[in-house]
């Protein structure tokens, strides 16, 4: 007899009864998506996206510090954590940024500061593109912003289609996901260290299909090439933060991305940091991120 029935969707009452943050999260519906976000602090308005696969869970020490300083607004992205699912040929690049700015329209707020960590600062920086979001600024957290090249670029997309297609392998990769030693493995290939309640939180998420479906979609539908034509074409400050010891996306793109395509960006390395660099060492990354608001005005100098 299984343990859970393995074709659900995370539960609210059962798998979030220990979720971090726990108390500054509700559910926000709006577009056809019932939405769980999390909204914590006062001063101005941070929003925060999670990257591919991840959920608000990797905010659970970072955000709390912000909160000192800001309004944060996190949601999981569609079809991630509590979020609920569009239909999977619809997690494409464009329709993720329409997704989270009809949420911040729904919420009635919108951002004074940006932060995506991976897959969620090509989402913010595509809704800047799209004229749909005006912060002062754009926090790229080892931001995936650039086309695989060469032979994975030919091979990753195509295989997410097959697999994001097959219901059977989301259960196939969630079933896995019941032995530990694989989550550890999955993290380890990050560059990041966690604790082990942050492996309990990706481990819960990727026993989830219809959240590691989600992930495959997203993966599927994704086109980089959108955020690689615009960026010399972004009005917004964008700040590439970037763990030195990032495996998943490699430090050199941020240096591309400042090179040929953002030459206005500013780079700022976090020394022996990986991909997950803000659960590793949440106040050192959030002090960068009050150094940046500070200087767009947002926080005093005495807040850094």
């Amino acid at each position: 007899m299984r343990a859970r029935n393995m074709g659900d969707r995370l539960n609210w009452d059962r798998d979030g009864r220990d979720w971090p943050n726990r108390d500054a999260s509700r559910f926000v519906s709006t577009g056809g998506l019932r939405w769980h976000v999390q909204q914590m602090g006062q001063g101005p308005v941070l929003l925060l996206l999670h990257g591919t696969g991840a959920a608000t869970h990797s905010w659970r020490d970072f955000a709390p510090i912000l909160a000192e300083h800001f309004t944060l607004i996190a949601p999981d992205l569609p079809g991630h954590g509590f979020t609920s699912a569009p239909p999977y040929e619809r997690m494409s690049l464009p329709n993720m940024a329409d997704f989270v700015t009809d949420l911040m329209q729904e919420i009635g707020v919108m951002p004074d500061l940006v932060l995506g960590h991976s897959a969620g600062a090509a989402i913010l920086i595509q809704a800047c593109l799209e004229g749909r979001m005006a912060p002062r600024g754009i926090i790229s957290l080892n931001g995936a912003l650039l086309p695989w090249r060469g032979l994975p670029g030919h091979v990753f997309s195509p295989a997410a289609k097959l697999m994001a297609g097959n219901a059977l392998v989301s259960r196939l990769f969630a079933w896995r996901a019941g032995n530990r030693r694989e989550i550890e493995r999955l993290v380890e290939s990050t560059g990041s260290t966690l604790e082990p309640f942050g492996l309990d939180l990706y481990q819960r998420l990727i026993r989830t299909p219809t959240h590691v479906r989600a992930t495959l979609s997203m993966m599927a539908h994704w086109d980089l090439t959108l955020i690689e034509r615009g960026l010399p074409s972004l009005a917004t400050p964008l700040f590439l933060v970037v763990g030195e010891q990032d495996s998943t996306v490699s430090p050199r793109e941020a240096r591309r991305v400042r090179a040929h395509l953002a030459p206005s960006a500013e780079l700022a390395a976090l020394p022996g940091l990986g991909h997950l660099a803000h659960e590793e060492r949440p106040r050192d990354v959030a002090k960068v991120v009050r150094r940046i608001a500070a200087q767009l005005g947002l926080l005093p100098p005495s807040s850094i």
